[in-house]
């Protein structure tokens, strides 16, 4: 099994971001190996714990954007409903949907970074 297939099976759909990077499965590939060291440095959870909302809210919003541009599916609908819930000031329902969505990042942090070289 590869990567794009390991992905498809956490329900990230690659079809659609291998057709955003014109079918170059090597450019898409090389942007996924980049992801795990980007999210990593863009905490959202402490933030909201802190009661840093801006924050957390222009983190949540930088990992949904890179989230949807690679297709990441379960993480971009995750953290657009994040940053809705901050940007509606209401924090502690997002830190609910951030903790619920935790294990899921892990599992796909972990799918990615076993293919980093």
């Amino acid at each position: 099994m590869d990567i794009i297939s390991e992905l498809k099976e956490l329900n990230v759909n690659t079809d659609e971001a291998l057709s955003r990077f014109m079918n170059n499965r090597d450019l898409y590939v090389k942007m996924l190996m980049k992801f795990p060291a980007n999210i990593e440095k863009l905490e959202v959870l402490c933030l909201i714990d802190t009661g840093d909302y801006k924050g957390a809210t222009e983190n949540a919003h930088t990992i949904k954007g890179v989230t949807g541009n690679l297709s990441l599916t379960p993480l971009y609908t995750g953290y657009t409903e994040i940053v809705n819930r901050l940007r509606a000031d209401d924090p502690e329902e997002a830190r609910k949907i951030l903790v619920d969505l935790m294990p899921v990042q892990e599992q796909i942090l972990s799918c990615i970074k076993k293919y980093i070289q």
